[in-house]
């Protein structure tokens, strides 16, 4: 169960952490980049930061070249809540793929029922 001060902790990477994906939107032009959630361990010292990028085509790419920045997205990040926290964590980015996920679902239930079952008319 999460505390309240890592939940606390978790908005504000969260909201931190897209603002400074949203500045590199600007400057990459076209691929968006949203921080779904973000979870921190009990003793602070690691935040998995789950993003969700669009076009989904370029996410894998997109996701690797984050991971290659991640020191300077932790520096960043370091600037913007050194008021709050004495040490800024280590950043662990995943692809969030909860809304592929549901598309593939909405996908499956519009598709035809599936065939060869029994006909309640027969």
């Amino acid at each position: 169960m999460e505390g309240k001060r890592q939940a606390k902790i978790s908005r504000l990477i969260q909201r931190e952490l897209s603002e400074i994906f949203r500045r590199q939107t600007a400057k990459t032009g076209g691929v968006l980049i949203s921080v779904s959630a973000v979870r921190v361990s009990p003793d602070l010292s690691i935040a998995k930061a789950y993003l969700s990028i669009f076009p989904p085509e370029k996410s894998n790419e997109i996701l690797e070249n984050i991971k290659r920045q991640s020191k300077t997205v932790r520096y960043e990040l370091a600037q913007a809540v050194k008021q709050v926290l004495r040490k800024c964590p280590d950043l662990q980015f995943y692809l969030d793929d909860s809304l592929d996920y549901i598309e593939n679902i909405d996908r499956l239930l519009a598709s035809d029922p599936i065939k060869g079952s029994a006909d309640p008319e027969d």
